[in-house]
């Protein structure tokens, strides 16, 4: 950095250029704050500006992207991402995101119930407890599963590879299960460019890629590849079917949530390990990273803050606020 002259030097060099003192000392005191400005807070947006300056806005759409089974380090500079990592420097990064266990569906449970519900991915029961689809529908809004190789519209049977069922934690709910009106709320992915096209997007929507997609299996459901064929496979599968989306005129009142349900096994962090976690949309904050320790129940909350809705369901009442974010 170049260094200042000494307040008393300036002063000498204004007043010898006919600037008055009090002039002369205005300026001086405009240059101290800038500097002490950049210096405090990092050059701006930084992760030292207080989450109390920044509210939760209230969008047409969110979208909630889930990824599977890989760590933050795994994804985030990795050189077979660049898509994901360009999102990640576009918009907003959370740098200490953590899963709430190992097991994917207790993960995606508590991101729709607010509690983790099982740690079996073969659990098979009901469940009852306050939901988004709840929250969403007594709000008077709209939601969706787009889930990939899902076998047919409403489908709420058992996985059928690559469609994973304990990738889709709708197909547990009693206010799905007891409604076929609910149930026809589970679409193909192929339902999203409809939707998009048709202007016809709910203001809810969680977007499930199958096996092959999502990380958990090989690309193309081979039997043997290398881990950075998985992430280079996701990384091609969002930029090619997710671009879109985020390109389209009905992102302009979005925002989506692009995060991962686990750590990779070894990592216990925080229980689930640490994941990477991406907010984008045109309300969220531009190249911005925070430090501030989340987990997948803060996203819950966030989801229903950002439609407006006061439901939180279970955990996510009590759940860190991601207003920092906007």
């Amino acid at each position: 950095m170049k260094q200042l002259r000494p307040v008393s030097s300036l002063s000498k060099i204004g007043m010898s250029l006919g600037y008055p003192f009090h002039r002369v000392l205005f300026y001086i005191s405009a240059l101290v704050f800038a500097v002490a400005m950049q210096v405090g807070c990092g050059g701006g947006g930084g992760p030292s500006d207080p989450p109390s300056n920044h509210k939760v806005p209230v969008v047409a759409h969110v979208f909630i992207l889930v990824e599977e089974n890989h760590a933050y380090s795994s994804v985030i500079g990795n050189p077979a991402m660049p898509y994901t990592n360009s999102l990640a420097q576009q918009y907003s990064l959370a740098t200490q995101y953590y899963a709430d266990r190992h097991n994917s569906l207790p993960n995606y449970f508590m991101l729709t119930t607010g509690d983790m519900v099982t740690t079996d991915d073969t659990f098979t029961g009901t469940v009852s407890a306050d939901n988004v689809v709840r929250a969403v529908t007594a709000a008077g809004k709209t939601w969706k599963v787009y889930a990939e190789s899902l076998p047919a519209t409403g489908y709420l049977g058992p996985s059928v590879t690559p469609y994973g069922k304990d990738h889709n934690p709708f197909t547990y709910l009693s206010d799905v299960l007891n409604s076929s009106t609910q149930a026809a709320n589970i679409v193909p992915f192929t339902q999203l460019a409809v939707d998009m096209k048709n202007g016809t997007l709910p203001n809810y929507a969680m977007i499930v890629p199958n096996f092959a997609n999502d990380g958990h299996d090989c690309p193309n459901e081979t039997s043997n590849c290398p881990d950075t064929g998985k992430l280079a496979n996701i990384d091609l599968w969002v930029q090619t079917n997710i671009q879109p989306l985020i390109s389209s005129s009905a992102f302009n009142n979005s925002v989506l949530i692009y995060t991962w349900d686990e750590s990779s096994i070894d990592d216990m962090a925080h229980d689930g390990g640490h994941v990477a976690t991406i907010l984008i949309g045109p309300s969220v904050r531009r190249g911005y990273q925070s430090t501030t320790l989340y987990q997948h129940q803060s996203t819950l909350r966030l989801s229903m803050e950002l439609l407006g809705i006061n439901d939180l369901p279970g955990a996510a009442a009590s759940a860190t606020d991601m207003n920092e974010f906007f």
